[in-house]
């Protein structure tokens, strides 16, 4: 599992490489105004230095089976998309969460939806996972539309799930499953 890729043909996904950290740090200070009312990491003083923390960390982490992070790519020209991973995975119950993240330049053209059928066939195929969950914060709709597309199933409204900078939010329960089509 050192280099693990995946493609669709449109999207491709794969972890995270050295030179990342500018394409990572470009997309994400595209798009702090979308994305930093849902993810606290994404915040107006986002720096290049976060972003190369953040992709130095990125093998050491999955290698412990904690979590699995990958760049998300435009699998025609390599152009930095967003990110996806697979992460707080319960080896007990076999299962985990899954998020997402897309350039404010190419959303709503499908690149999250790809790229969450991609982690969670890496999720069912390679972790061996029974269920992939994703929680999205109730006002988060873009969110809860990618999931939709992806084929999760809503499950319900779980309150006061998600912490977001410091604010507990009611979130929506989707689930993937081993086996779905």
């Amino acid at each position: 599992m050192d280099e693990i890729e995946l493609t669709d043909g449109i999207v491709a996904i794969r972890k995270y490489h050295e030179g990342d950290a500018e394409l990572l740090y470009r997309a994400v200070r595209e798009s702090i105004s979308e994305i930093s009312p849902w993810l606290p990491w994404c915040h107006e003083g986002y720096s290049i230095e976060e972003s190369r923390d953040f992709v130095a960390t990125r093998n050491i982490r999955s290698q412990g089976d904690e979590w699995y992070s990958f760049a998300v790519l435009d699998q025609s020209c390599g152009r930095f998309l967003g990110g996806v991973s697979i992460n707080f995975i319960n080896r007990v119950h076999q299962f985990a969460n899954l998020g997402y993240w897309v350039r404010t330049s190419a959303a709503g053209r499908g690149v999250a939806t790809r790229a969450t059928k991609l982690a969670a066939r890496f999720g069912f195929q390679e972790l061996g996972l029974n269920r992939i969950e994703i929680v999205a914060a109730v006002n988060n709709i873009a969110s809860q539309r990618v999931a939709e597309r992806a084929g999760a199933v809503r499950e319900g409204i779980l309150r006061k799930r998600l912490s977001i900078n410091g604010v507990p939010h009611d979130a929506v329960l989707f689930s993937l499953v081993a086996g779905d089509s």
